[in-house]
C-alpha cells in the first residue's frame, strides 16, 4: 500500500472488525483517521468467528496472522446431539479441509478485535479513537463531510466509513432507514459466555436442535468457559429491539424444554456479560456510497450468521476499500466506484445461505425436526461426504482477491 494518502482524514465510524481494519490500512497509508465506537470500551468475548473464502490471504497480507495464531481457537470439528446428550452426527474439520461447518482458523470476535487493536495501537501515524462518541449527523458537499457527534462536537473529514454494524447509523443518515435495505430472515440469535457443561467433547462444537430453536456449545479459548449459540425462528418483533428482559423471556419459553444443556444455558444467560441478541437479518444495498460516504462490513453487505461468512466479508471488504483509496487518494469517487466493482462478486457469493436458511435449519414441528437428524446421521455418513462437502463449502471460495502494496510487518 503506498504512502500518498496522507493529505486525507477519515472518519471511521464503528471501533468492530470491518472498523478496525479499515482503520489499520488507512494508517498504514498515511491517512489522518478518526474512529468513533459507541461502546465505552472493548467488547471482550463474543462468538467465535473463521477465517474464510479470501478472509485467511487477506490476514496474512495485513499482517494479522501471527496475532491470530496466539489467540486461535482448538476446535476439531461439528457434532450434533439429541436432548440426551447422544451423539447421532459429526463432521470433523479436518475432512472438509478446513471450509466445513468449523473453519481451520476459529477466534472469538473478542480477540480478532484484539489483534486488530494491538496492531493499530504499534502503527506510527495519526490517530485519534474516541470511545462513547458515536455519528448523529453528517452534512456532505464535494468537497468533504462535516459531522456531529453525539458528544456535541463537529468534525470535518474528506470521506466517512460507516462500519457500524446491521443497525448502522451512518447508513441510515446517507442512504435512508434501515428497512430500505434490511430483509428478515425468519428468527433471531443470541450469544454469550457460559461456564463449560460436563461432558463436553473437548475442541467439539456441539448443536442440539428442537422445533423452532436450537442450542450450540462451542468451545472457548480457556477451557473453563464455553460460547453458547442460540437460534430461534419465531416471527420479527420490533419491540425486542432494545429490551433484554423480553429476549431472554423468549429465549426461555423457546428453549424450556430442550434438554441437553439447554438448561444449564438458561440459568447463566441473564449473568452473562456478552449476553448479545439481535436479529437475522440480511442487508442488500443498490449502492455502497453516496457521495462522501461509504459502507463496510455488516452496515453494508450483512449476510446474516447463517451464512458463516460475515468476518470474511469484513475482512475482504476492508482490504479492498482500504487499497483502492490508496492506489487514487487524490480520486475518492473513482477509488470508491472500485471497491464497489471489485467487492460485489465476492458478496453476491458470501451472502449465499447454505441449507436452505432457517426453514430447514429450524423446522417447526418435532415430526420434521426428526427427519431432519435422519437426514443429518446420511448426510455426515462415508458414501456421502463428497455431496455433504461441497454443499458447506463457501461460495466465495473460488474469489480471485485484487493484489494491493502493503506495509504490513508480517
Amino acid at each position: 500500500m503506498n504512502t500518498t494518502a496522507h493529505s486525507l482524514h477519515i472518519l471511521v465510524s464503528g471501533g468492530g472488525i470491518a472498523g478496525n481494519a479499515v482503520a489499520l490500512q488507512l494508517l498504514r497509508a498515511g491517512a489522518r483517521v478518526t474512529v468513533v465506537e459507541r461502546a465505552t470500551a472493548p467488547r471482550p468475548g463474543g462468538q467465535a468467528v473463521d477465517l474464510r473464502a479470501g478472509s485467511k490471504e487477506v490476514a496474512e497480507r495485513m499482517g494479522l496472522m501471527p496475532g491470530i495464531r496466539e489467540y486461535q481457537l482448538e476446535e476439531l470439528g461439528m457434532a450434533w446431539v439429541d436432548r440426551h446428550g447422544r451423539e447421532y452426527a459429526a463432521l470433523s474439520m479436518e475432512a472438509f479441509d478446513g471450509k466445513g461447518p468449523v473453519a481451520e482458523i476459529e477466534i472469538t470476535r473478542g480477540d480478532l478485535n484484539q489483534v486488530l487493536l494491538d496492531l493499530l495501537a504499534e502503527t506510527p501515524g495519526e490517530l485519534d479513537y474516541r470511545y462513547g462518541e458515536s455519528v448523529e449527523t453528517l452534512d456532505q458537499d464535494d468537497t468533504g463531510v462535516t459531522v456531529g457527534f453525539a458528544s456535541g462536537a463537529t468534525g470535518r473529514f474528506d470521506l466517512v466509513v460507516g462500519a457500524d454494524g446491521v443497525h448502522s447509523a451512518v447508513r441510515r443518515l446517507a442512504f435512508g432507514p434501515e428497512e430500505q435495505f434490511s430483509t428478515y430472515l425468519g428468527g433471531y440469535t443470541s450469544f454469550f459466555t457460559m461456564p463449560t457443561p460436563d461432558g463436553m467433547k473437548p475442541g467439539w462444537f456441539a448443536m442440539h436442535s428442537v422445533p423452532s430453536a436450537a442450542v450450540g456449545i462451542r468451545p472457548d479459548r480457556d477451557q473453563r468457559t464455553a460460547k453458547a449459540i442460540l437460534t430461534l425462528r419465531t416471527p420479527e418483533d420490533p419491540a425486542l429491539r432494545r429490551d433484554i428482559t423480553a429476549q431472554q423471556r423468549l429465549i426461555t419459553d423457546m428453549l424450556a424444554d430442550a434438554g441437553w444443556h439447554a438448561p444449564a444455558a438458561l440459568a447463566h444467560m441473564a449473568d452473562a456479560p456478552d449476553f448479545y441478541f439481535d436479529v437475522l437479518a440480511r442487508i442488500d444495498m443498490p449502492a455502497l456510497s453516496a457521495g462522501r460516504v461509504t459502507l463496510a462490513g455488516d452496515a453494508g453487505y450483512c449476510g446474516s450468521p447463517m451464512t458463516g461468512m460475515g468476518t470474511a466479508m469484513a475482512l475482504v471488504g476492508a482490504y479492498i476499500l482500504t487499497g483502492e483509496i490508496a492506489a487514487t487518494p487524490h480520486d475518492l469517487p473513482g477509488a470508491l466506484a472500485r471497491y464497489e466493482a471489485r467487492v460485489t462478486p465476492f458478496l453476491d457469493a458470501a451472502k449465499e445461505l447454505p441449507g436452505g436458511g432457517i426453514q430447514m435449519m429450524l423446522p417447526k414441528s418435532k415430526f420434521l425436526t426428526a427427519l431432519g437428524r435422519l437426514n443429518m446421521r446420511i448426510m455426515t455418513s462415508g458414501p456421502m461426504l463428497p455431496l455433504t462437502r461441497k454443499l458447506f463449502e463457501p461460495k466465495a471460495e473460488d474469489y480471485e482477491l485484487p493484489v494491493y502494496e502493503t506495509t504490513a510487518r508480517v
